[in-house]
Protein backbone atom coordinates (compact mmCIF):
# COMPACT_ATOMS: atom_id res chain seq x y z
CA UNK A 1 0.00 0.00 0.00
CA UNK A 2 1.64 2.86 -0.92
CA UNK A 3 1.18 5.94 1.73
CA UNK A 4 1.67 9.82 0.37
CA UNK A 5 4.04 11.25 2.77
CA UNK A 6 3.00 14.51 4.31
CA UNK A 7 6.17 16.89 3.17
CA UNK A 8 4.02 19.41 1.45
CA UNK A 9 5.55 18.99 -1.54
CA UNK A 10 3.90 20.21 -5.28
CA UNK A 11 3.71 17.41 -7.74
CA UNK A 12 4.93 18.04 -11.13
CA UNK A 13 2.18 17.28 -12.72
CA UNK A 14 0.22 20.33 -10.68
CA UNK A 15 3.33 22.30 -11.79
CA UNK A 16 2.94 21.16 -15.52
CA UNK A 17 -0.63 22.42 -15.57
CA UNK A 18 0.23 25.62 -13.87
CA UNK A 19 2.17 26.62 -16.55
CA UNK A 20 -0.28 26.22 -19.17
CA UNK A 21 -3.23 27.97 -17.01
CA UNK A 22 -0.72 31.10 -16.96
CA UNK A 23 0.18 31.50 -20.34
CA UNK A 24 -3.74 31.05 -20.88
CA UNK A 25 -5.02 33.20 -18.33
CA UNK A 26 -2.22 35.69 -18.82
CA UNK A 27 -2.96 36.25 -22.89
CA UNK A 28 -6.75 36.42 -22.23
CA UNK A 29 -6.34 39.00 -19.58
CA UNK A 30 -4.21 41.65 -21.32
CA UNK A 31 -6.77 40.90 -24.13
CA UNK A 32 -9.41 41.59 -22.35
CA UNK A 33 -8.12 44.17 -19.96
CA UNK A 34 -6.17 46.49 -22.20
CA UNK A 35 -8.65 46.32 -25.38
CA UNK A 36 -11.90 45.87 -23.65
CA UNK A 37 -13.85 47.54 -27.03
CA UNK A 38 -11.99 44.81 -29.37
CA UNK A 39 -13.68 41.74 -27.77
CA UNK A 40 -15.41 41.23 -31.28
CA UNK A 41 -12.54 41.55 -33.27
CA UNK A 42 -10.38 39.49 -30.45
CA UNK A 43 -12.21 37.13 -28.35
CA UNK A 44 -14.47 34.71 -27.98
CA UNK A 45 -17.75 36.60 -28.50
CA UNK A 46 -18.39 40.03 -28.53
CA UNK A 47 -19.09 41.59 -25.33
CA UNK A 48 -20.58 45.31 -24.02
CA UNK A 49 -20.31 47.44 -22.34
CA UNK A 50 -16.80 47.69 -21.62
CA UNK A 51 -17.01 47.44 -18.02
CA UNK A 52 -17.67 43.14 -18.23
CA UNK A 53 -13.93 42.14 -20.00
CA UNK A 54 -12.57 44.87 -17.64
CA UNK A 55 -14.09 42.68 -14.73
CA UNK A 56 -12.93 39.46 -16.75
CA UNK A 57 -9.69 40.93 -17.60
CA UNK A 58 -8.76 42.26 -13.74
CA UNK A 59 -9.88 38.34 -12.52
CA UNK A 60 -7.58 36.12 -15.05
CA UNK A 61 -4.74 38.27 -14.40
CA UNK A 62 -5.29 37.66 -10.44
CA UNK A 63 -5.72 33.94 -11.46
CA UNK A 64 -2.41 34.18 -14.13
CA UNK A 65 -0.63 35.32 -10.66
CA UNK A 66 -2.06 32.16 -8.40
CA UNK A 67 -1.10 29.82 -10.47
CA UNK A 68 2.36 31.79 -10.84
CA UNK A 69 2.72 31.12 -7.51
CA UNK A 70 1.76 27.31 -8.02
CA UNK A 71 5.50 27.52 -9.52
CA UNK A 72 7.11 29.68 -7.27
CA UNK A 73 6.02 27.85 -4.20
CA UNK A 74 7.82 25.04 -2.75
CA UNK A 75 5.06 24.11 0.20
CA UNK A 76 1.42 23.09 -1.17
CA UNK A 77 -0.47 24.33 1.43
CA UNK A 78 0.65 27.54 0.34
CA UNK A 79 -1.48 27.42 -2.85
CA UNK A 80 -3.98 24.69 -2.15
CA UNK A 81 -6.91 26.78 -1.19
CA UNK A 82 -6.67 28.31 -4.71
CA UNK A 83 -8.01 25.11 -6.54
CA UNK A 84 -11.71 24.62 -5.33
CA UNK A 85 -12.92 28.11 -5.88
CA UNK A 86 -10.98 27.93 -9.43
CA UNK A 87 -12.71 24.81 -9.94
CA UNK A 88 -16.28 26.15 -9.30
CA UNK A 89 -15.36 29.13 -11.12
CA UNK A 90 -14.61 27.38 -14.14
CA UNK A 91 -18.04 24.71 -13.63
CA UNK A 92 -19.56 28.09 -13.87
CA UNK A 93 -18.49 29.16 -17.38
CA UNK A 94 -18.66 25.87 -18.80
CA UNK A 95 -22.14 25.83 -18.14
CA UNK A 96 -22.67 29.39 -19.38
CA UNK A 97 -21.11 28.57 -22.49
CA UNK A 98 -23.43 25.00 -23.29
CA UNK A 99 -26.11 27.61 -22.24
CA UNK A 100 -25.09 30.50 -24.33
CA UNK A 101 -23.29 28.55 -27.35
CA UNK A 102 -25.04 30.45 -29.75
CA UNK A 103 -23.46 34.01 -28.41
CA UNK A 104 -19.94 32.43 -29.28
CA UNK A 105 -17.87 33.84 -32.40
CA UNK A 106 -17.19 29.96 -33.22
CA UNK A 107 -14.85 30.94 -35.81
CA UNK A 108 -12.29 32.82 -33.85
CA UNK A 109 -9.52 31.12 -32.32
CA UNK A 110 -10.07 32.16 -28.75
CA UNK A 111 -13.12 30.53 -28.91
CA UNK A 112 -11.74 27.10 -29.19
CA UNK A 113 -9.40 28.11 -26.82
CA UNK A 114 -12.16 28.83 -24.50
CA UNK A 115 -13.98 25.81 -25.11
CA UNK A 116 -10.52 23.81 -24.50
CA UNK A 117 -10.51 25.42 -20.89
CA UNK A 118 -13.41 25.13 -19.94
CA UNK A 119 -14.43 21.61 -20.73
CA UNK A 120 -11.01 20.44 -19.55
CA UNK A 121 -10.59 22.69 -16.04
CA UNK A 122 -14.02 21.75 -13.76
CA UNK A 123 -12.71 18.52 -13.48
CA UNK A 124 -9.08 18.23 -13.58
CA UNK A 125 -8.48 21.48 -10.82
CA UNK A 126 -10.41 19.22 -8.31
CA UNK A 127 -8.79 16.31 -9.41
CA UNK A 128 -5.35 18.21 -8.85
CA UNK A 129 -6.52 19.80 -5.76
CA UNK A 130 -7.55 15.67 -4.47
CA UNK A 131 -4.38 14.33 -5.21
CA UNK A 132 -1.75 16.74 -4.02
CA UNK A 133 -4.23 17.74 -0.73
CA UNK A 134 -2.39 14.46 1.09
CA UNK A 135 1.10 16.17 0.97
CA UNK A 136 -0.61 18.68 3.36
CA UNK A 137 0.66 18.10 6.92
CA UNK A 138 -2.37 20.45 8.10
CA UNK A 139 0.52 22.03 10.55
CA UNK A 140 1.31 25.53 11.40
CA UNK A 141 4.81 26.30 10.07
CA UNK A 142 7.08 27.76 12.92
CA UNK A 143 6.53 31.52 12.17
CA UNK A 144 3.27 30.94 11.26
CA UNK A 145 -0.43 31.88 12.84
CA UNK A 146 -3.83 31.62 12.92
CA UNK A 147 -5.93 33.99 11.51
CA UNK A 148 -7.91 35.62 14.61
CA UNK A 149 -11.96 34.56 14.95
CA UNK A 150 -13.17 37.77 14.00
CA UNK A 151 -11.34 37.83 10.63
CA UNK A 152 -12.25 34.12 10.22
CA UNK A 153 -16.49 35.14 10.84
CA UNK A 154 -15.98 38.11 8.53
CA UNK A 155 -14.31 35.85 6.01
CA UNK A 156 -17.07 33.22 6.36
CA UNK A 157 -19.58 36.15 6.26
CA UNK A 158 -18.50 38.25 3.32
CA UNK A 159 -17.88 34.16 1.57
CA UNK A 160 -21.67 33.60 1.95
CA UNK A 161 -23.19 36.56 0.52
CA UNK A 162 -20.58 36.87 -2.75
CA UNK A 163 -21.66 32.75 -3.32
CA UNK A 164 -25.18 33.96 -2.68
CA UNK A 165 -24.87 36.58 -5.68
CA UNK A 166 -22.95 34.73 -7.67
CA UNK A 167 -25.72 32.02 -7.72
CA UNK A 168 -28.40 34.71 -8.14
CA UNK A 169 -26.50 36.58 -11.07
CA UNK A 170 -25.92 33.01 -12.87
CA UNK A 171 -29.61 31.33 -11.66
CA UNK A 172 -31.37 34.02 -12.66
CA UNK A 173 -30.05 35.86 -14.79
CA UNK A 174 -33.15 38.58 -16.10
CA UNK A 175 -33.47 39.55 -12.68
CA UNK A 176 -30.15 40.71 -12.03
CA UNK A 177 -30.10 42.35 -15.53
CA UNK A 178 -33.20 44.76 -13.88
CA UNK A 179 -31.05 45.73 -10.90
CA UNK A 180 -27.12 45.44 -12.12
CA UNK A 181 -25.44 48.62 -12.17
CA UNK A 182 -24.17 48.22 -15.56
CA UNK A 183 -26.21 46.86 -18.54
CA UNK A 184 -25.56 42.63 -18.77
CA UNK A 185 -27.07 39.93 -20.98
CA UNK A 186 -27.98 36.83 -19.94
CA UNK A 187 -24.58 35.36 -20.70
CA UNK A 188 -22.86 37.53 -18.95
CA UNK A 189 -25.01 38.00 -15.89
CA UNK A 190 -24.15 34.18 -15.50
CA UNK A 191 -20.37 34.84 -16.38
CA UNK A 192 -20.37 37.59 -13.35
CA UNK A 193 -21.65 35.35 -11.44
CA UNK A 194 -18.59 33.07 -11.56
CA UNK A 195 -16.71 36.01 -10.55
CA UNK A 196 -18.60 36.45 -7.28
CA UNK A 197 -18.61 32.56 -6.72
CA UNK A 198 -14.52 31.97 -7.05
CA UNK A 199 -13.98 35.06 -4.37
CA UNK A 200 -16.54 33.50 -2.43
CA UNK A 201 -15.99 30.15 -2.25
CA UNK A 202 -12.47 31.22 -1.40
CA UNK A 203 -13.53 33.51 1.77
CA UNK A 204 -15.25 30.42 3.15
CA UNK A 205 -11.79 28.23 2.89
CA UNK A 206 -9.77 30.75 4.12
CA UNK A 207 -12.27 30.99 7.28
CA UNK A 208 -12.39 27.06 7.60
CA UNK A 209 -8.72 26.40 7.31
CA UNK A 210 -7.31 29.42 9.37
CA UNK A 211 -3.69 29.04 8.71
CA UNK A 212 -2.44 32.26 7.28
CA UNK A 213 0.48 30.66 5.71
CA UNK A 214 -2.45 28.94 3.48
CA UNK A 215 -4.55 32.16 2.43
CA UNK A 216 -1.67 34.46 2.02
CA UNK A 217 -1.21 33.98 -1.56
CA UNK A 218 -5.24 34.22 -1.78
CA UNK A 219 -5.32 36.68 -0.08
CA UNK A 220 -2.75 38.99 -2.23
CA UNK A 221 -4.31 37.66 -5.86
CA UNK A 222 -7.28 39.04 -3.89
CA UNK A 223 -5.89 42.44 -3.38
CA UNK A 224 -4.42 42.58 -6.69
CA UNK A 225 -8.54 41.54 -8.15
CA UNK A 226 -10.04 44.48 -6.12
CA UNK A 227 -7.04 47.00 -7.33
CA UNK A 228 -7.81 46.36 -11.01
CA UNK A 229 -11.32 46.22 -10.65
CA UNK A 230 -11.15 49.64 -9.13
CA UNK A 231 -9.19 50.90 -11.95
CA UNK A 232 -11.56 49.30 -14.73
CA UNK A 233 -14.75 51.51 -12.41
CA UNK A 234 -12.96 54.66 -13.19
CA UNK A 235 -12.03 53.41 -16.75
CA UNK A 236 -15.55 52.53 -17.63
CA UNK A 237 -17.12 54.82 -14.90
CA UNK A 238 -19.78 55.86 -18.44
CA UNK A 239 -20.92 52.15 -18.24
CA UNK A 240 -22.60 52.97 -14.53
CA UNK A 241 -25.99 54.49 -13.64
CA UNK A 242 -25.23 56.50 -10.76
CA UNK A 243 -28.64 56.93 -9.78
CA UNK A 244 -28.62 53.21 -9.03
CA UNK A 245 -28.04 52.59 -5.05
CA UNK A 246 -26.47 49.76 -6.83
CA UNK A 247 -23.46 51.58 -8.66
CA UNK A 248 -22.33 53.34 -4.81
CA UNK A 249 -22.94 49.57 -3.13
CA UNK A 250 -20.96 47.82 -5.37
CA UNK A 251 -17.62 50.78 -6.26
CA UNK A 252 -17.90 50.68 -1.73
CA UNK A 253 -17.38 47.29 -1.68
CA UNK A 254 -14.65 46.98 -4.04
CA UNK A 255 -12.90 49.61 -2.58
CA UNK A 256 -13.04 48.09 0.96
CA UNK A 257 -12.36 44.74 0.04
CA UNK A 258 -8.79 45.99 -0.90
CA UNK A 259 -8.36 48.46 1.87
CA UNK A 260 -9.36 45.15 4.11
CA UNK A 261 -7.04 42.68 2.37
CA UNK A 262 -3.84 44.84 2.43
CA UNK A 263 -4.63 45.85 6.15
CA UNK A 264 -4.94 41.73 6.69
CA UNK A 265 -1.69 41.01 5.04
CA UNK A 266 0.30 43.96 5.99
CA UNK A 267 -0.89 43.08 9.82
CA UNK A 268 -0.49 39.32 9.25
CA UNK A 269 3.19 39.52 7.92
CA UNK A 270 4.41 41.89 10.95
CA UNK A 271 3.08 39.38 13.25
CA UNK A 272 4.78 36.70 11.55
CA UNK A 273 7.97 38.74 11.40
CA UNK A 274 7.82 39.56 15.32
CA UNK A 275 6.85 35.62 15.45
CA UNK A 276 10.29 35.18 13.59
CA UNK A 277 11.96 37.44 15.42
CA UNK A 278 10.89 35.58 19.10
CA UNK A 279 12.17 32.37 18.00
CA UNK A 280 15.88 34.00 16.93
CA UNK A 281 15.97 34.68 19.97
CA UNK A 282 14.88 32.38 22.04
CA UNK A 283 17.38 30.23 19.83
CA UNK A 284 19.97 32.37 20.68
CA UNK A 285 19.15 32.62 24.36
CA UNK A 286 19.51 28.52 24.57
CA UNK A 287 22.53 28.50 22.60
CA UNK A 288 23.94 30.87 25.21
CA UNK A 289 22.79 28.22 27.86
CA UNK A 290 24.48 25.80 26.40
Amino acid sequence: MNVTVRDDRIFPSTRRVAVVVVAVLLAASLTLYLWPDETERLFAWTIRPRMTPLVMGAGYFAGAFLFACVLASRRWHEVGLAFLPIGVFTAFMAVATILHWDRFNHGHVWFWMWVALYAVTPFLLPILWLRNRVTDPGTLEPDDARLPRPIRAVLALAGLVELAIGLFLFLWPEAAMRIWPWTLTPLTARVTGGWFALPGVSALLMACDGRWSASRVVVLAGAVLAALILVGIARAWGDFDPSNPLTWVYAALIALTLLGFGALYLGMEAYRRRRRAANRNALVTLDRRD
